[in-house]
């Protein structure tokens, strides 16, 4: 009855669960599928993310595991160099920022809780269905996994909604909420075993949506075979699009005339391309930010709560954020229906203006000026196009906006 219950191990669920755990308030996670694999493919924890994983102890299983990020450089459609700045520990940051493979990071944050919280606090196969509450606590209703016949449920004095873009909670609450919102931009992804590229620890943004734009960087440390594990991320304006699923195979030729002629001295992109281990194909969508994300004793949390696209590596770290200002608001009011009303207080606007800021001026803000002053030709000299400065300004600006400048993360 004491405990907070998590609707989803993914890694929002999962960091709440440590955090509640290392304070001392008891919870259990239940998790939709039958058994929790490392699946996914790259994603980015920005210093404000792993400020927070490294208070939980875990920057040093991450650092194992993942790539700390150098340096984050920018090139036009024809390989030409437009601005290079250093990331993270390079950037004078207390903590590193790291790329790493999704499954990666869900499994350094599923051993721990397991580990700290014990097995027993963590179900699988109990996919959520809906969720109901009265003046003492929560009932959380579970079949045996997506579409199963065996019902359950589970008391609890809170529900936390941690079940991603399809949460059932968000449903039950907002069962009318339209379509996610297509962004113009299809993009397919995936993972190439490849030798390391630029420094080996760089983030390469490289050409325009409107013939296509890539992002590229290494995920794991080299092998044996000195082979680093490369995520790449390639993305195309295009009114043809399908209905998002995470785990959609993608099919090369649907997507690689855009880049046919990109060989470069740093990398052959059509042959990297090819070389991948397995391609997933994703829309570009979001959903419009929500009114409200507490309603008593339940909330919503991470992807669950501000599905934003895939931009700007901040979905995961949005979702530890998120997971730390809940925790917060639990120690400090004794009511879980005010705690949660104070948390979507604290998130809830910084979350819509991320959301709202990807869709007019996201971190590759520079490409697009590049694009638009080149006429989408050579330059000369980068210089000639765009000052360092205006070029420094794009940048930090997105990193205010979604709270990982160094100004902001000293204030915390």
């Amino acid at each position: 009855m004491d405990d907070v219950i998590i609707v989803g191990a993914g890694i929002g669920g999962l960091t709440l669960g440590l955090l509640l755990h290392g304070r001392g308030i008891p919870c259990r996670i239940f998790e939709s599928t039958a058994e929790i694999k490392a699946v996914g493919v790259g994603i980015n924890l920005l210093p404000h993310a792993t400020t927070e994983l490294a208070a939980l102890g875990l920057e040093a299983d991450l650092a194992r595991v993942a790539i700390a990020t150098a340096d984050a450089t920018f090139f036009n459609r024809f390989g030409q160099l437009i601005y290079q700045e250093p990331l993270g520990l390079a950037a004078g940051y207390e903590h590193p920022q790291f790329s790493i493979h999704r499954g990666d990071l869900q499994m350094v944050l599923l051993d721990a809780f397991v580990a700290r919280a014990g097995r027993d606090r963590l179900t699988s196969n109990c996919h959520c269905i809906g969720v109901e509450q009265d003046e003492t606590g929560v009932v959380v209703a579970f079949s045996d996994g997506p579409g199963g016949a065996k019902r359950s449920t589970v008391r609890g004095r809170a529900a936390i909604a941690c079940d991603g873009i399809n949460s059932a909670i968000r449903k039950q609450f907002f069962p009318r909420e339209g379509e996610p919102r297509y962004s113009g931009v299809n993009m397919w992804r995936g993972v190439t075993r490849w030798q390391p590229i630029l420094s080996g620890a760089s983030m390469v943004r490289t050409g325009w949506l409107a013939h296509g734009k890539m992002v590229i960087y290494p995920i794991r440390p080299a092998g044996a075979d000195g082979l680093q594990l490369v995520n790449w991320v390639a993305e195309i304006e295009t009114p043809a699009y399908r209905r998002r699923d995470w785990n959609r195979p993608g099919a090369i030729g649907d997507f690689i005339g855009a880049f046919a002629d990109w060989h470069f001295d740093w990398l052959d992109v059509p042959t990297f391309i090819r070389a991948a281990d397995h391609v997933l194909e994703f829309p570009m969508v979001d959903q419009d930010p929500l009114p409200r994300w507490s309603f008593g004793r339940v909330t919503l949390l991470g992807d669950a709560a501000h599905p934003m696209v895939p931009r700007g590596s901040n979905g995961a770290g949005q979702a530890i954020l998120d997971a730390r200002a809940l925790v917060s608001a639990l120690l400090e009011h004794g009511n879980p229906v005010a705690a949660l009303a104070a948390y979507e207080s604290q998130r809830l606007e910084a979350t819509t203006r991320i959301v709202l800021t990807n869709r007019t001026n996201p971190p590759d803000a520079i490409l697009r000026e590049v694009f638009v002053r080149t006429g989408d030709k050579p330059f000369g000299k980068i210089d000639d196009v765009i000052s360092r400065e205006e070029l420094a300004a794009l940048s930090e600006g997105y990193k205010q906006i979604a709270g990982y400048s160094r100004d902001a993360l000293r204030m915390r």
